[in-house]
């Protein structure tokens, strides 16, 4: 199943005073489709708001631009004063992949969205970090250099000018001034709870793990004089984690003293990485790492790479479902310690699923499917219920292998059976996601014939989209075939190697898995047999009987060995 792709946008507007021009821009996000507006920071020292959302590339370069146009009618540039460094009404724009997507994809919808920003809406542009033309452009506060005060002398300096949209200073830029926009990765605000009160203690673990380190000094290490290099620059004793900014403090709410730390690529330094490396440094020095705060959003993978990597440290099978595997991750970094967790509410894809969700069938309970299929109603139908035969038959497979990875006496042979149910838990995945999209593809071909049809016109394009929703109809089922095929080899496996003890199961996860073959295969013939195109439909079904004959085959052979077993 193809991941979703999801973009986050982190715009700071110079304005934060002000909370009618705040709820303007604000809204121009919120009122974009496919986006999730997430959280509005507004700073009145600062006089500035951070603007938090996500949602689909295409949809957050929208919101950005009409939120970016808004900004610069509402902000005057001329009359801004506040703590923070600026030099736009939108300052700094920042595209950060969070799923399905590249930090380099981010860093060309950058160009694209800054060179629109400056054509369409005459304010000059900077690119920055990984969308910068240049490697000095990478820095914001070299893009940034001079504030909005320096901004006429940087347009007429050459080598300074923006990336987009450089001209004379005019009123226009006067008001609105110049946006930098840019791609960056997926950045982790994280605390590491001690058992200590003490804010130096807490420091000095900061030091160990930071990637700038500590000073390095003549004598005592603490009290002693910072060594300087030649060009009088202090000497730097690096940190042991690349990426990363911390710094200890002592929390008053808590009681507690916390290493607080910025991860700024995740890639490179991932979030279990950090905690265990926290937790070796602080009990180098008697001190134990307690729990974790997550400060705001974190991507899925995060905690399921966290998930991931405990589970192999205990030698346990990671082929087991998505909830089991995040919760694992929970109670490991103790996320929990000091309040609770909830994944629906801190990872940004549940959000925007949940925002977005549609009742599906695989959500319904097992009493709820069947009455749900039982009704006059001609979907859910054969097709969707052979995506769900092959589903139990792939959570069969995994059952056996979860169990064979886990059992007595087989220890070292728990990553082979985990590998067999990570491809399993793909497998089910992808033939529950099947469950709904056969019955979408159904839907697609009522909704065509309910199309008007009188003139010409009308019927040319009623028969072209109703052709159209009968391929995809024939595509769905042959996609469930493949999927439940796939199943056969993982059940045959269980039944040769697996747990003995369960060797009847893995042989009813073939029988389901056959049986989800056979029936999507019905499904791909019937709906062939609408196509005009018959080269293709022939296609189709000469593919189809040859998946058939296959699972027939590879059945039989997975019931003997099961047979013999018994």
């Amino acid at each position: 199943m193809t991941q979703r792709q999801i973009v986050e946008c982190v715009p700071n507007f110079s304005e934060g005073r002000n909370p009618e021009t705040i709820r303007q821009i604000a809204a121009e996000i919120e009122g974009t489709a496919d986006v999730r507006l997430l959280n509005i920071d507004p700073g009145e020292a600062t006089n500035r708001t951070v603007i938090t959302f996500v949602g689909s590339p295409e949809a957050v370069v929208e919101a950005a631009f009409k939120a970016v146009r808004r900004a610069g009618e509402l902000i005057d540039m001329r009359k801004h004063h506040g703590a923070h460094p600026r030099i736009g009404a939108t300052d700094v724009l920042p595209l950060i992949p969070v799923s399905g997507i590249t930090l380099e994809e981010c860093a060309q919808l950058a160009r694209q969205l800054a060179k629109r920003i400056a054509d369409e809406l005459r304010i000059p542009c900077y690119c920055y970090e990984a969308a910068a033309f240049t490697e000095e452009r990478r820095n914001l506060a070299v893009c940034r250099t001079g504030e909005y005060e320096g901004i006429p002398k940087k347009l007429s300096t050459p080598g300074k000018e923006p990336d987009f949209g450089s001209r004379q200073m005019d009123d226009d830029i006067a008001r609105t001034g110049c946006t930098v926009v840019g791609a960056r990765d997926f950045l982790i605000a994280v605390n590491f709870n001690l058992n200590t009160t003490s804010t130096r203690r807490a420091n000095a673990i900061a030091f160990d793990v930071r990637e700038k380190g500590r000073p390095r000094r003549e004598g005592h290490p603490i009290t002693g004089k910072p060594m300087k290099d030649a060009e009088g620059n202090t000497i730097m004793i690096p940190g042991t984690l690349k990426k990363t900014k911390a710094i200890g403090w002592y929390i008053d709410e808590y009681g507690i003293a916390q290493v607080s730390m910025n991860i700024t690529d995740i890639n490179v330094t991932p979030l279990h990485k950090a905690f265990d490396e926290v937790c070796r440094c602080a009990q180098q020095r008697g001190i134990r790492v307690t729990g974790t705060e997550i400060v705001g959003l974190v991507p899925k993978r995060t905690l399921i790479e966290a998930g991931r990597y405990f589970l192999q440290k205990q030698h346990r099978s990671t082929g087991i479902p998505e909830e089991d595997i995040i919760q694992i991750a929970i109670h490991s970094m103790g996320l929990a310690d000091l309040r609770p967790f909830n994944p629906r509410e801190k990872v940004i894809e549940y959000l925007l699923e949940d925002a977005n969700r549609q009742p599906l069938l695989a959500d319904l309970t097992v009493k709820g499917f069947a009455e749900e299929t039982s009704r006059e109603s001609p979907a859910p139908g054969g097709g969707t219920i052979s995506a769900y035969m092959g589903a139990l038959g792939a959570a069969l497979g995994t059952m056996v292998a979860n169990l064979s990875a886990h059992k007595a006496g087989w220890d070292e042979r728990w990553e082979e059976f985990s590998i067999s149910a990570d491809k399993g838990q793909q497998l089910m995945s992808e033939l529950l996601h099947l469950v709904d999209e056969d019955t979408t593809a159904f839907n697609r071909i009522m909704a065509a014939f309910g199309m008007p049809r009188g003139t010409e016109e009308e019927n040319a394009l009623r028969s072209e989209a109703i052709q159209a929703a009968t391929l995809y109809a024939t595509e769905v089922p042959l996609r469930t075939m493949k999927a439940a095929a796939a199943v056969l080899p993982l059940c045959r496996l269980m039944a040769e190697t697996g747990n003995p003890n369960s060797v009847s199961d893995a042989g009813v996860g073939a029988l389901a898995a056959r049986s989800a073959v056979l029936g999507a295969g019905l499904n791909v013939k019937i709906n062939a047999a609408q196509l005009k195109d018959r080269q293709k439909a022939e296609a189709f079904i000469a593919e189809a009987d040859a998946l058939i004959s296959q699972a027939i085959e590879s059945e039989r052979d997975i019931l003997a060995i099961v047979e013999s077993k018994i």
